[in-house]
């Protein structure tokens, strides 16, 4: 089979390449998948930058997180899924359910790695995709999808009518989580730098758009124009947490997903002001994944991507995520 790898000490995307490697077969309890999909995540350059936990990868690996398939064998033991099935994988191998339990995680250099003809999961990693999803849309919910999900409705505040959602940029997390909550009912405020991007993200059903490069106060702006949100899908990371804080409404939460920004944390009383909270959010469970697709089918929820790369132009879908032309999810496909 054919697989990108990542080299022993990678240190950027650049330095990824294709290889022929032996075909796998599933043990007992395994699933042998056929990803025809593939997405990019932030995390994916973090791992391939060698900046990921732990520092950089000590033997070559194959790359990505987000893939989307077909069953072609199981071991024994398998009891969940079937040959024929579609599916994707779970970005936490072996967090099932309940409280956050981490663990293997897909394409981090120690666990499997999507971005291959042919990958080997543990059957409770492997989730069936929504029915009303191509394995391309499909490929982009186990990592940006589940996230979403988890910031909007797994806090002490779920997202539903009346709420106001705050998003940040038009990244992938971002523009699948204005989708989720416009179909709860909710109000979304969308920032982004480009006039042209927040067209977009108003086609996909944003109430309010902010040019944060034209308005740097944005988090004040938003309190004091729209009412605060109840909710910030906060993806920047401490560059964008004081703004964030600023534009929460009274006994609003933050979901702190993102590391894109550098600064200075801010001081955490502007919380004792509105009685706000800030949440972590590192992606989410298998029983998430399984319920955000229940939800997507019955939505009809697509997750936008931006664009799209073959099999072979691996490195140029990297590329084109990671600059700044990129607009929802960047996937790749098989040629």
């Amino acid at each position: 089979m054919r697989a990108w790898l990542m080299p022993e000490g990678c240190d950027g995307f650049d330095k990824i390449h294709l290889a022929d490697l032996p075909d796998p077969e599933p043990g007992p309890g395994e699933v042998l998948i056929a990803p025809k999909a593939w997405s990019i995540n932030y995390r994916d350059f973090a791992v391939a930058a060698g900046k990921y936990f732990g520092g950089p990868i000590t033997e070559p690996a194959i790359p990505l997180s987000d893939g989307a398939g077909e069953v072609i064998a199981v071991g024994s033991g398998v009891n969940n899924v079937a040959v024929g099935d579609r599916v994707q994988g779970s970005f936490f191998l072996d967090w099932m359910d309940g409280p956050q339990a981490m663990g293997r995680a897909l394409g981090d250099g120690k666990a499997p790695g999507m971005l291959a003809e042919k990958v080997v999961l543990p059957q409770q990693g492997v989730v069936k995709i929504a029915e009303s999803l191509t394995y391309a849309e499909a490929a982009c919910m186990p990592c940006a999808g589940v996230t979403a999900y988890n910031a909007l409705f797994m806090g002490g505040r779920p997202v539903g009518k009346g709420s106001r959602v705050l998003v940040l940029g038009s990244g992938g997390v971002s523009m699948i989580a204005l989708q989720l909550a416009k179909a709860v009912g909710a109000e979304v405020i969308a920032t982004s730098s480009s006039d042209e991007k927040l067209e977009r993200v108003k086609a996909l059903g944003a109430d309010h758009l902010v040019n944060y490069k034209t308005t740097p106060e944005w988090g004040e702006h938003i309190a004091k124009n729209f009412g605060g949100a109840t909710q910030v899908v906060e993806v920047g990371g401490v560059g964008t947490l004081q703004q964030s804080m600023n534009a929460l409404a009274p006994e609003g939460e933050i979901a702190l997903i993102g590391v894109l920004s550098d600064g200075e944390p801010p001081h955490p009383r502007q919380l004792m002001m509105t009685g706000g909270s800030i949440r972590g959010i590192f992606v989410g469970s298998v029983r998430m994944a399984i319920d955000l697709n229940s939800m997507v089918d019955e939505q009809g929820i697509k997750p936008p991507i931006g664009a799209t790369f073959g099999f072979d132009e691996a490195t140029a879908a990297y590329a084109h995520a990671w600059g700044a032309g990129s607009f929802g999810k960047t996937v790749i496909t098989l040629n």
